[in-house]
């Protein structure tokens, strides 16, 4: 734990000073208001604080704080934009990068799993980190085939920190509801938790990233690096260079921006009929645009393993919301045994928690943008699975796939793209077009949609 850049009473204290500052915030916003501010002025003025503190002190961490930002930050393009202007490049910085580890704990990380003789292994290594993460950081070096590598190193104490930054952020919810109001930050919370136990086994993304690989060889839109070796909390894959997503977003074409969020929305939609395996964790940092207008993935910690592709009850309702009415919609799943005999819903709280899934899938093409996003958040004041959810008949799995294409709209409207999605969906979703050719099917059918 003390190899961790910032020791645990440093790190605790920062996160617990958090809900101290929002209350301060809020007895100075009740009483602004009593001398004549309007609500309004004193809620963005609150908003915004709270944006500054919060994002700081994110930002400032590694281990649970750093992915619990990771993932606030997808949700950054729901913001409204007198609060996203300001935070978005500290956002973007969040995603890629963070204060490194001491180069004598690299160095002994290196010789505790690869041998007293690691070098050997490396024709070069370069002990400047070329990006971190929440549990571990990357140096470039040479492997000693010649082949250029990624060296992911884990934390010492990692774990530990993780499972103590989660516990403290629990603390923190109300204060992210002030920011993101639609979010069920319990949830997440809860869900980065059990999947940060897989993550910090570098056998189980090993195997995870060699299953993409193997999938996706030798294909003409996407690139994912083969892993070279892995031993303990040391991972060595192939290094993959590009246009990092968060740049596009900042910086892009619109054709770049287009054919980055195709390719995107491909990856998400093809990779469980392709693998059986959906990449869940769908931040910028994770994507690379690459000179030949492929689309590189890395990162492969968080993963979740799905039998029989993108269940067809999924695409099933995918198709349903797409009707649009509320009261077709519940019809349409009722027939469809989604929702069962004597199980009550609102109508209009179901067509509402669909929506921001199925609209995309209704035209031909789709321009996702920050505005409209906003407007989803804005017209749905509760979106959290566990409200709507509990009531319908679907796998144990959709909650996580519905909160992945979540994260992933979150991009594409950062992206602010354009494109055939419902083309995407149609050839890869089961259920959302019967019918129509889906997953491996699809892939022998004839060419994939124009770009």
């Amino acid at each position: 734990m003390s190899d961790l850049p910032l020791r645990a009473v440093t790190r605790t204290a920062k996160l617990a000073a958090l809900p101290l500052g929002f209350a301060g915030r809020t007895a100075l916003g009740l009483g602004k208001k009593t001398i004549g501010r309007s609500a309004e002025a004193v809620a963005n003025e609150i908003q915004t604080r709270t944006a500054e503190q919060l994002f700081k002190v994110l930002g400032e961490l590694k281990g649970g704080a750093m992915k619990f930002g990771q993932v606030l930050s997808i949700f950054e393009a729901a913001l409204p934009p007198e609060i996203a202007g300001p935070y978005r490049a500290t956002l973007t910085k969040l995603q890629e990068s963070a204060p490194p580890m001491p180069v004598a704990t690299v160095h002994r990380v290196l010789a505790e799993n690869l041998g007293p003789d690691w070098r050997e292994n490396f024709r070069s290594f370069n002990d400047k980190p070329a990006a971190a993460a929440s549990i571990g950081q990357v140096h470039k070096a040479v492997w000693k085939d010649g082949r250029e590598v990624a060296v992911k190193v884990q934390y010492p104490g990692a774990g530990k920190a993780l499972i103590s930054d989660f516990n403290q952020l629990a603390r923190v919810g109300k204060l992210v509801g002030v920011l993101f109001p639609g979010a069920d930050i319990r949830s997440i919370l809860d869900e980065l938790k059990h999947r940060v136990r897989e993550e910090l086994d570098y056998t189980v993304e090993a195997a995870s990233q060699s299953a993409f690989a193997k999938a996706y060889a030798d294909d003409p839109d996407f690139l994912v690096p083969e892993v070279v070796a892995q031993s303990g909390t040391v991972l060595v894959t192939e290094w993959i260079y590009g246009i990092p997503l968060a740049k596009i977003i900042t910086d892009g074409t619109q054709e770049q921006r287009d054919r980055a969020g195709l390719l995107f929305a491909r990856f998400l939609f093809s990779a469980p009929p392709r693998c059986g395996h959906l990449h869940a964790d769908p931040h910028p940092g994770n994507f690379r645009l690459m000179e030949d207008g492929r689309l590189g993935v890395i990162d492969f910690g968080a993963v979740d393993r799905l039998e029989g592709g993108m269940q067809e009850e999924i695409g099933t309702l995918m198709r349903i919301g797409a009707l649009g009415d509320p009261a077709e919609i519940v019809a349409a799943c009722r027939a469809e045994g989604i929702i069962r005999d004597g199980v009550e819903v609102d109508a209009a709280a179901l067509a509402a928690f669909i929506e921001p899934l199925a609209v995309p899938m209704r035209a031909d093409t789709f321009k996702f943008s920050r505005e409209w996003l906003r407007d989803q958040a804005a017209r749905v004041t509760d979106l959290r699975p566990d409200n709507v959810v509990r009531y319908l008949n679907l796998p144990n799995d959709y909650v996580l796939v519905h909160r992945t294409i979540g994260l992933g709209t979150g991009v594409l409207c950062q992206l602010e793209c354009e494109g055939p999605f419902r083309a995407e969906a149609i050839r890869w979703v089961k259920g959302f077009a019967p019918g129509e050719p889906t997953g491996e099917d699809a892939a022998t059918s004839g060419p994939a949609p124009e770009d």
